[in-house]
């Protein structure tokens, strides 16, 4: 959803590279895919923590400001669902020339039905004028409010995207929450370049309010106005809702993996690794992946939110980190585990190197399973392919590197007292990590 974020931007007239606001931990995967759609010159802001949308807009606007132009910011989540570019964009450039008047605008949807799983905005204008300025913004109201604005009209959903020049959302920001402004300012002045990585300052950016935009600025700003947008949007907020626009079969049924469906209708089942079957089961939801699996009613899809909420209390690994890690040089799967042993599916990208480093309390098997591996094992160099192995002794300074033209796939069974990710001395690296 991501790259086909990014990728409905092409033919709209004058775009810049794309900024990309995203948390730290989410860098490398941002970065692979990028590299699968060859977009190369996009740029990415890392919040070391999260902090809502305010201050994320905010860093990229002052990110953008240094282009040296005034530049208009068309703000976009990476989740949506857009049917028809054409009429997205044909919304985007009427919206263009509003900001250029200096209005912060909105992308509002026609309502489809009373959904309570949205904000909704109200806006002052007849139905034939191109932009309404907004009278209010509404919170996610129950059914019989719902029922209520969509028979009357002049009621929109929150699309939650956003299109204004740089400058003028800063103005706002600094009129409603100046210490935002401040923080960010701070944060950015403090920016380090990595790659293609802008690394805010810790410190000065953990001091922003958890806030989103709509209540920073766009519920609060005089110059608030909405452009409606029929061009076939969803906000996939839930996996009811990647249901809701998913192919289905007779049964209305939405499988993807390898999944049997047995007098089953309107299920949706996400099978990432192994086979996943149903027997005599009605609008249910089945996620399976190598974290977890996800068993629910989809009347139930907006309760989620609440079980990620219960593993975090519990400090449970499973609401903060994935078994498949990315790294710049390719990724890791940790495939089993137990005392003093853990065993990693290791891929390497052609050309990519590993880190050279050292471990203070783990050994560790290489066991190539495809492709060509370049080691350095301590004061030696050599040559691994398809079926041999190495053996790295704790302490000793090593690399890993692909020197072919094809993924390197490799087996690695770590041994020790201690085998933390924390547990590494790196001497040199290529993608400029401690």
């Amino acid at each position: 959803m991501l790259q086909q974020t990014l990728q409905r931007l092409a033919g709209i007239e004058a775009v810049a590279p794309a900024l990309l606001v995203c948390n730290e931990s989410s860098r490398f995967i941002v970065a692979e895919q990028l590299r699968e759609i060859g977009l190369t010159d996009a740029r990415m802001i890392l919040e070391p923590m999260r902090r809502n949308t305010a201050p994320a807009i905010a860093t990229a606007a002052l990110q953008a400001m240094q282009y040296g132009e005034d530049p208009i910011l068309l703000v976009l989540p990476s989740d949506h669902v857009i049917t028809d570019t054409q009429a997205f964009h044909h919304a985007i450039g009427m919206a263009r020339a509003a900001a250029e008047q200096g209005l912060l605008l909105t992308f509002g949807i026609t309502p489809t039905g009373p959904e309570t799983g949205y904000g909704y905005i109200r806006t002052e204008g007849g139905s034939a004028e191109v932009v309404r300025r907004v009278v209010e913004f509404i919170e996610k109201p129950a059914l019989a409010l719902a029922e209520q604005y969509v028979t009357s009209g002049g009621y929109f959903w929150n699309s939650g995207m956003f299109l204004f020049r740089a400058s003028r959302y800063l103005e706002e920001l600094e009129l409603f929450h100046p210490e935002i402004l401040a923080a960010c300012r701070h944060a950015f002045a403090q920016a380090k370049s990595d790659l293609d990585f802008i690394r805010l300052d810790h410190n000065a950016y953990s001091s922003n309010p958890d806030i989103a935009i709509d209540y920073a600025v766009m519920e609060r700003t005089a110059h608030a106005a909405t452009i409606a947008l029929d061009a076939g949007w969803n906000d996939i907020g839930s996996w009811a809702a990647v249901l809701e626009v998913a192919e289905k079969d007779i049964n209305n049924n939405s499988a993807q993996g390898d999944v049997i469906l047995q007098n089953s209708s309107d299920c949706l089942v996400h099978a990432s690794n192994r086979l996943v079957t149903t027997i005599g089961m009605r609008n249910t939801i089945i996620v399976e992946t190598s974290d977890a699996v996800l068993v629910m009613d989809a009347a139930h899809a907006q309760h989620t939110k609440t079980l990620v909420a219960q593993l975090v209390q519990q400090n449970r690994s499973e609401a903060t980190m994935h078994r498949e890690v990315f790294r710049p040089w390719g990724s890791y799967d940790s495939i089993g585990n137990g005392d003093r042993f853990q065993v990693k599916r290791i891929t390497v990208k052609p050309g990519a190197k590993l880190s050279l480093q050292m471990h203070h309390h783990r050994a560790e098997h290489w066991i190539v399973v495809s492709g060509t591996a370049q080691i350095t094992n301590g004061d030696k160099e050599y040559l691994l392919t398809e079926n041999q192995s190495t053996y790295i002794p704790l302490g000793v300074v090593h690399s890993l590197a692909n020197p072919g033209k094809v993924p390197l796939e490799l087996i690695e069974i770590q041994s020790g007292s201690y085998l933390g990710e924390d547990d590494i001395v790196r001497f040199e690296d290529r993608y400029g990590r401690v």
